[in-house]
């Protein structure tokens, strides 16, 4: 066995897209495995191409927009089959060059781990590992992730990696170190006890604009849309005090503001687990932001709720309402009724939030579903007295859903995930349509 403590490299790959944005979206799952090969006496390097604060990028305030921004973005060719899409499509992420300097400075790595996000964002993970083989075509190249996981098969043919890791990987990384590196070492954390994992390494960035927070994993829900289920197959939850230690931690020692929950379901069995947790953030007097992306099940949300929610700091809150035609709601998913909609969104003003950091996500871009269908959920939403956001249709492998986006798709969505992209409407029969999308977002907007 390998003596000597081995050096491994994790790279969070470009994004290839008509658009991208860091809306407080971080390589969660690859910091976490930084974080326990490091625990356990790996030497770990990690190159973020997409790092916003790279040292040779203009200087920006990671304060801002509450830690969001642009990504640095260089225009290439579209992906064959897209080429009528009338939009610029770019590489997100600093430009090759600088990733090859970088690559460059590290010590040689003797394994290397590469994490992959949207279906659709393969070709970006493909350029890495790409470049990754031209300067270290000896080192092995695992392929994890989003991608990895959905599209196992797609992946293994097309990623370059030696070999593609489905599913979350903490049970199983230490093994993979030790088959690739020869470097044995002794479990010293339980990976199926998630309060006592180390946390994940956001020290390894050139600077934290934000902290994301995974209280939970899994969802109780089963939507015709969502992934989460197969991604994650049992649902496990971390403890309120465990989470509150790490925000504090975050808040302490790198003087952390901003906090985005990834959770699918953090408000389900809200008081054995979002009450005690925002009681004791609001008891503790830290001046901090929480944001929530990933968007809130609108039927857990109670009056107490919503007032911890204001009082401890909530900025940006996302309510997963998908769609206001609810005659017809059963078809993707079980979670809302009008009446509850209707009271969430009052226990949410009448706890104190501007309308402005209100929104619910209306799904556009379903399998059959008519653009006026889309309109008259915007006007509803509208009405409530908050934001309608537009979170537009992935057709995703592995959901109940899919079978019927590949038949009413205009594109082969089996056959190259690039199709699935969301900004052309895939399962829309009508040609892509940028006015559509502008009209949408002219609806949205608000007076």
């Amino acid at each position: 066995m390998k003596q000597t403590s081995p050096n491994i490299l994790l790279v969070n790959p470009w994004i290839h897209d008509f658009a991208a944005y860091d809306v407080w979206a971080k390589p969660l799952g690859l910091l976490y495995i930084a974080s326990i090969l490091r625990h356990h006496g790996f030497n770990i390097s990690y190159i973020d191409c997409l790092n916003r604060f790279h040292p040779l990028a203009p200087v920006t305030d990671p304060g801002a927009r509450h830690g969001r921004g642009p990504y640095i973005k260089t225009e290439i060719p579209k992906p064959k089959g897209l080429e009528d899409v009338p939009r610029a499509y770019s590489r997100y992420g600093i430009p090759p060059e600088w990733f090859l300097d970088d690559l460059a400075a590290i010590p040689r790595p003797d394994l290397i781990i590469v994490t992959s996000l949207m279906t659709y964002w393969y070709p970006g993970v493909s350029e890495t590992i790409k470049l990754i083989k031209e300067k270290y075509p000896d080192v092995l190249v695992l392929l994890g992730g989003i991608y990895a996981t959905l599209c196992r098969e797609h992946a293994q043919q097309n990623s370059g990696a030696d070999r593609v890791i489905t599913g979350p990987a903490e049970d199983i990384i230490l093994k993979l170190a030790e088959d690739h590196t020869g470097f044995a070492v002794k479990k010293n954390f339980s990976p199926d006890d998630t309060d006592k994992w180390p946390y994940p390494a956001f020290d390894l960035q050139h600077a934290i604009s934000y902290i994301p927070l995974l209280t939970s994993r899994g969802c109780p829900y089963v939507c015709a849309y969502c992934a989460s289920g197969f991604l994650n197959k049992k649902r496990d939850r971390r403890s309120p005090e465990s989470i509150i230690t790490e925000i504090k931690y975050w808040h302490k020692n790198f003087m952390v503001k901003d906090f985005a929950f990834y959770d699918d379901a953090l408000l389900v069995e809200g008081s054995q687990h979002i009450i005690p947790m925002l009681e004791e953030i609001i008891a503790s007097g830290m001046d901090i932001c929480f944001h929530t992306p990933n968007a809130l099940h609108i039927r857990e949300i109670t009056g107490k709720i919503a007032a911890l929610m204001f009082k401890a700091g909530f900025k940006t809150v996302r309510l997963g309402l998908e769609t206001a035609a609810f005659d017809k709601r059963s078809e993707i998913d079980s979670k809302v009724t009008i009446d509850e909609f209707k009271r969430a969104v009052t226990y949410l003003l009448e706890s104190g939030f501007d309308r402005k950091q209100l929104g619910a996500y209306i799904l556009a871009g379903l399998p059959g579903q008519s653009i006026e269908s889309i309109e008259k959920s915007i006007t509803i939403v509208k009405k409530s007295g908050i934001t309608p956001v537009p979170a537009y249709y992935t057709p995703i492998p592995h959901t109940a859903m899919w079978k019927k986006a590949v038949s009413s798709s205009r594109y082969n969505l089996v056959d190259d995930p690039v199709f699935t992209n969301n900004a052309i409407f895939p399962c829309q029969h009508d040609p892509f349509s940028w006015e559509t999308i502008s009209r949408l977002k002219q609806l949205c907007a608000t007076e």
